[in-house]
């Protein structure tokens, strides 16, 4: 694991990226958490639970853990470095109010709606506009089912079929999305539901390694409703346009521009200022339509780049595409974690990749997705730490690489499904 250096602060840049949100205003929260959203004040009493005190203490002996050790009497408050992905999906069904208010708890200083629409071009909260199936409990009322893209196929065991059905958004209206439960994802490994109520309306069963705990019936979010949300609480907004499943125009009108703008516009008239929102997507032509249609909402866009999982040459083509990205207007790039560290298997320690060496060359910032998605680490972390697996065996590994991305790749922000594990590490170094 690599060793703690001279500490260093962070580039101006991440103090230009946190808007200043607006001043509490009586939501309802006890305390005063402090500031740590660039010098306003959420209100929120941010209260981490034993989560990172776990990953901490699971750590390999050295600098790092012995700094995070003794940042654990706190106090901790809000801060801007740390991104609510999908609320709190460790715990909570994703995109639902009750993932997004423990997320904002955690001290998330934004909050994430990954942006899908309906049948009457209403904008919700969801993570895919066709993940209904395994993320609500569409499939256990009747009347909703019957309007899937694709109907309920049930698991056949005795030949190894895995259930089946695509429901979207697109596929029922805001009033009906807003019946469901949300529910946590189901694991997709797992689609083995012979009947609709097997997994409360979802094709398969929850990963063992989070939980249904708090998965009773949760509350799902329209837009607008998560707007209202997250500027009641004082916190800043990131809204991702989801490539649709559908093809588009949706309807034979509304087309990939019309919901672009559609979620400015939702921004614009709730009255939340550009430099509070960040705009994602990983389709190019929405960055570019944001860019060109209001420059205001898209100087803080993010484009989501997973170009390097889509072809053999992606990465190396992404990296080399870097600098006419930056010259046709983009500010940020979001890679997934991956992509910006590499092993150095000759001193084993994780260090910048030549993505992360590019991107900086070619002045763009950098926000990363997603920590807290991969499980225990004991294997190798998986998906999230691709090519650097083989220095990855515990739980505590998570913070050796956070360290890493924070303070020698310079991201300005962390997405992470379990925000209280990024805030605790962003508020004992400063950020």
């Amino acid at each position: 694991m690599p060793v703690l250096t001279t500490l260093v602060a962070l580039s101006t840049a991440i103090g230009l990226a946190s808007a200043i949100p607006t001043p509490w205003n009586g939501w309802g929260w006890p305390g005063h958490g402090g500031g740590g959203n660039g010098g306003g004040s959420s209100g929120i009493n941010v209260q981490l639970g034993p989560r990172p005190f776990y990953l901490v203490d699971n750590m390999d002996a050295g600098p790092l853990k012995d700094k995070l050790e003794s940042c654990s009497n706190g106090p901790f408050k809000t801060s801007p470095f740390s991104i609510s992905h999908r609320g709190a999906p460790l715990m909570f069904p994703e995109h639902s109010k009750q993932g997004y208010k423990a997320a904002a708890r955690m001290g998330a200083g934004t909050i994430e709606c990954d942006v899908s629409f309906t049948s009457d071009r209403e904008l919700v909260c969801r993570h895919s506009n066709c993940d209904l199936h395994y993320t609500t409990n569409i499939l256990a009322i009747p009347e909703l089912a019957a309007k899937c893209t694709k109907p309920f196929t049930p698991a056949d065991p005795a030949n190894g079929t895995a259930a089946d059905a695509q429901c979207c958004t697109s596929d029922i209206t805001l009033a009906e999305f807003k019946s469901l439960c949300a529910l946590m994802e189901g694991d997709s490994s797992a689609f083995t539901a012979v009947n609709v109520t097997e997994y409360n309306g979802r094709l398969g069963p929850t990963p063992t390694w989070r939980t249904d705990m708090y998965a009773t019936c949760a509350e799902p979010m329209g837009h607008k409703e998560y707007i209202q949300l997250v500027a009641s609480m004082g916190l800043n907004f990131t809204a991702e346009a989801k490539t649709p499943v559908i093809p588009m125009p949706f309807q034979g009108t509304y087309t990939q521009a019309d919901f672009a703008q559609q979620i400015i516009d939702e921004y614009r008239e709730a009255g939340i200022p550009a430099n509070r929102v960040w705009l994602q997507s990983f389709l190019q032509d929405d960055i570019f339509y944001w860019i060109d249609a209001d420059p205001a909402f898209a100087a803080q866009a993010i484009y989501l780049d997973e170009r390097a999982d889509l072809s053999a040459t992606g990465y190396e083509d992404a990296v080399a595409s870097l600098p006419a990205l930056a010259a046709r207007g983009v500010k940020i790039m979001g890679p997934s974690t991956w992509q910006l560290v590499t092993a150095d298997n000759a001193t084993q320690t994780i260090v910048p990749s030549s993505y992360a060496k590019a991107a900086k060359e070619a002045g763009l910032e950098l926000i990363t997705w997603s920590l807290e998605r991969s499980g225990p680490l004991k294997d190798g972390g998986g998906y999230y730490y691709e090519g650097v697996n083989n220095l990855i065996n515990n739980d505590g590994d998570e913070y050796t690489l956070i360290d890493v991305l924070a303070r020698e790749v310079g991201v300005t922000k962390m997405f992470s499904d379990w925000a209280g594990t990024v805030t605790y590490y962003a508020n004992c170094f400063g950020l």
